[in-house]
């Protein structure tokens, strides 16, 4: 322990900030006999998570579709609604249910492991002492072995833009929405943008979607990203790439002007900007121990420890960049945690799955059948619409399908891409076989429920059998079990 002279209190581990990297390490650390203390800035723990992010976005995608009915539309036409007047508080009475039971698990979670909070902001004095600034009394000052920084990020906030959290809003502050808009632009065509873009429009109002690049989600396959633009214009949504915003304001009592680079003007009723996000760092004073930022406030680590250039301090989370999940970061939090002990921890999986919880949501495992051409891989791939399963039909899809990425020379599972209704849940089956190096014989030799929508998986090997080179089963027998599959409904 470094010499606490001057220090109130000290500890084998301080985490600042409580989101998913956070609550990780401060738990990792606690069950490994270490003393922990997080530091949270915010009201109460949970960090950009569970007040402003993953949980809330979430929650909100969640009330929309229930309560717009739209899950049943496809049965009952576009015009079908479970409530036909859906208010600001509609939206946000569930959302603030959700959170307080986040909250409370969270709290029970650090305190089941001994694990003590402080609310206030930290600030470095050294490089192994921090100031934290309490509400009320003098700042406290502890002092630590070891650090996590896990403070999260922020939406970026450019000056051309006129935020009033009323008409122009950022992407925390739009969940605080006074009104349900008319019409909807939307600044920025990454995750969180089109998110929020495909929820507004399943509550029929009008959404364009300006992006600056010439494509959406470039880290995505194409034909999946290709699906996924095809069914927002089909509901009405607006796309314009290439297009650069010089100004937004606001120019009237609930009107908004957006001024682009080649001189248009489009008005509309409310405004999001969600085009980047920083790192929530610049009030840490990292300089005091020894750290810098990049140009967005993120922090540089070592990829499998997640340590940072001064070797006892770590940092994990949205806060080192990309992937920014709330499902990697908890993995980094106690990796750091192990490694900062000296704990054996496994190493983060080569594939993780990423999700977008846009509607309809987007997930994909694995490389992509562009990366496949980039690294000259003989590969052969198969593909399966939900409306050809009998749970699709149950469901009333019409729209959805997965994609599958073989190797020809191992057979080997590369990659799955889904884009539909639960592809987040069906995920995880590609990322087991994917994980474990299973091959294309799994999907083919194994049953599935049915009726279910994980049916797929069978349905897209077996298109992708038909075109590989048989092994074990004539070229015809594939066949008559695919027709079977597709016609199992009756």
């Amino acid at each position: 322990m470094p010499n606490s002279q001057n220090a109130t209190s000290a500890y084998d581990l301080v985490v600042i900030g409580s989101g998913p990297a956070g609550r990780r390490a401060a738990v990792q650390g606690a069950k490994l006999g270490k003393r922990v203390l997080v530091v949270e800035r915010g009201r109460r723990v949970g960090g950009v998570s569970v007040h402003t992010g993953t949980i809330p976005s979430k929650t909100l995608r969640e009330t929309v579709l229930n309560l717009s009915g739209w899950r049943e539309r496809g049965f009952y036409g576009r015009a079908y609604r479970v409530k036909q007047d859906i208010g600001a508080p509609d939206l946000l009475k569930r959302l603030h249910m959700t959170l307080d039971h986040e909250v409370e698990i969270l709290e029970h979670q650090f305190a089941r492991n001994g694990v003590e909070t402080v609310r206030g902001a930290a600030r470095f004095l050294d490089a192994h002492r921090v100031e934290i600034a309490v509400d009320e009394g003098d700042p406290r000052v502890v002092c630590a072995d070891k650090f996590v920084i896990a403070v999260g990020t922020r939406p970026y906030r450019p000056s051309h833009v006129a935020f009033d959290g009323q008409n122009i809003f950022d992407s925390d502050e739009i969940l605080d929405l006074p009104r349900i808009p008319r019409q909807l632009v939307v600044i920025g065509g990454g995750v969180i943008g089109l998110e929020y873009a495909s929820i507004f429009s399943a509550l029929d109002i009008r959404v364009t979607v300006l992006e600056s690049g010439e494509a959406l989600l470039p880290f995505i396959d194409r034909e999946l990203c290709d699906e996924f633009v095809h069914d927002l214009r089909d509901r009405g949504v607006t796309l314009r790439f290439g297009c650069k915003v010089k100004a937004a304001r606001v120019d009237a009592p609930g009107r908004c002007v957006i001024e682009t680079d080649d001189g248009r003007e489009l008005g509309a009723d409310m405004v999001l900007f969600a085009a980047g996000r920083e790192g929530a760092t610049d009030n840490l004073d990292l300089a005091a121990a020894g750290l810098a930022t990049d140009s967005r406030g993120r922090i540089t680590v070592d990829p499998k420890t997640f340590q940072t250039a001064v070797p006892h301090i770590y940092a994990a989370g949205d806060v080192i960049g990309f992937p920014s999940l709330a499902s990697t970061s908890m993995e980094q939090g106690r990796i750091a945690a192990c490694h900062a002990f000296d704990e054996p921890a496994h190493d983060a999986p080569e594939f993780f799955p990423y999700g977008i919880y846009s509607v309809p949501e987007i997930s994909t495992i694995g490389v992509t059948e562009e990366q496949v051409r980039e690294r000259s891989i003989p590969y052969e791939c198969g593909v399966a619409r939900f409306r050809e399963t009998s749970r699709g039909h149950i469901m009333g899809l019409s729209t959805g399908f997965m994609k599958m990425i073989f190797s020809l020379e191992t057979r080997r599972l590369l990659g799955v891409h889904i884009v539909g209704e639960g592809a987040t849940e069906l995920i995880h089956i590609g990322q087991a076989v994917l994980n474990l190096e299973g091959t294309l014989d799994y999907f083919v030799e194994n049953t599935f429920n049915y009726p279910t929508l994980a049916e797929a998986y069978k349905i897209a090997a077996l298109d992708a059998w038909n075109r590989m080179p048989k092994r074990q089963a004539s070229a015809m027998w594939m066949e008559v079990a695919l027709e079977q599959v597709r016609g199992a409904m009756g």
